[in-house]
């Protein structure tokens, strides 16, 4: 049986995890009171059900508490349990329920969206280490979900998952970063006109990357550091470990670090490649509305 659990704060996104999820012919539970989660579970065990997707955050009130408990016993009991955390900057939350006009679901007489988005994240700190965290903040809903796409494709094993994203500067740290290299030190590609519309992807930028000796040692160097440390993380039972390369734009430098140290730990472990630029330039190309 694969369980997907899905939490995170309100207007992050959820709503296109859990259709997503849907649309990949899982048996969906929206918004259920985290007491009931056992229970739920031991029943669509005992009936046969296979792949199922539960959604569960701060709307259960208090009994939010035990989620941590309960995800820890239901792993010992289910093949495959994955949990997506969904989280974004403030004012990307702000934005999102001012075009919407929704009301915030801590919100109440007297508090401020900006008090009730701070008031869920205190409340949500506790279980937000127990999976895969995704800054939402700079994605498109389209991003969004291809990402959803590729987490619950990637195959079932013991371990850790282990991400690389690149991502710009520019535009901030994402959230949901383990470790962040900097790699702004080195030759920048976008000063060449020849390369600046291209990406750490395209043989062209790729092949000029390459003749640079820093950029060599930069990327072992990463490389060495997190081989070295990754049986830590695993030690710490940790599912996901997320590691940001940044650059000033994350179009080239970083993508191609990062395209070039997924290549070096694919064999030895599951491994999943963002590129944060890519979803940022497609919010600027597009108005389409953000997740809620």
């Amino acid at each position: 049986m694969q369980i997907v659990l899905i939490s995170g704060l309100s207007g992050s996104g959820k709503s296109i995890a859990v259709n997503v999820l849907e649309d990949a012919s899982y048996f969906v539970v929206d918004n259920l009171p985290a007491a009931l989660l056992p229970q739920l579970v031991a029943h669509l065990r005992s009936t046969g059900y296979k792949r199922v997707a539960v959604a569960v955050d701060v709307r259960s009130g208090a009994s939010i508490a035990a989620l941590p408990q309960q995800v820890e016993a239901l792993r010992s009991i289910v093949d495959d349990l994955r949990f997506i955390f969904l989280e974004a900057r403030d004012d990307a939350l702000i934005a999102r329920f001012s075009e919407t006009r929704r009301r915030h679901p801590l919100a109440a007489e007297g508090v401020s969206l900006e008090e009730a988005i701070q008031r869920e994240r205190d409340a949500l700190e506790p279980i937000a280490e127990l999976g895969h965290r995704i800054d939402t903040s700079d994605l498109h809903a389209n991003t969004l979900r291809a990402w959803i796409k590729d987490f619950i494709n990637v195959e079932a094993s013991e371990g850790l998952t282990l991400m690389f994203q690149s991502f710009g500067f520019k535009y901030g740290i994402p959230m949901d970063a383990d470790l962040v290299f900097d790699v702004r030190c080195l030759p920048n590609p976008h000063y060449d006109p020849r390369l600046r519309p291209l990406t750490g992807r395209d043989p062209a930028v790729i092949e000029f990357l390459e003749k640079i000796p820093e950029v060599g040692r930069m990327a072992e160097d990463i490389r060495l550091f997190v081989a070295n440390w990754l049986p830590a993380y695993v030690r710490d039972n940790r599912s996901y470990l997320t590691v940001a390369i940044g650059c000033t734009g994350g179009q080239h430098r970083s993508v191609y670090i990062a395209e070039w140290l997924a290549r070096r730990f694919r064999d030895n472990a599951r491994v999943i490649v963002r590129h944060r630029s890519s979803a940022r330039r497609a919010m600027d190309r597009d108005a389409a509305p953000p997740p809620a």
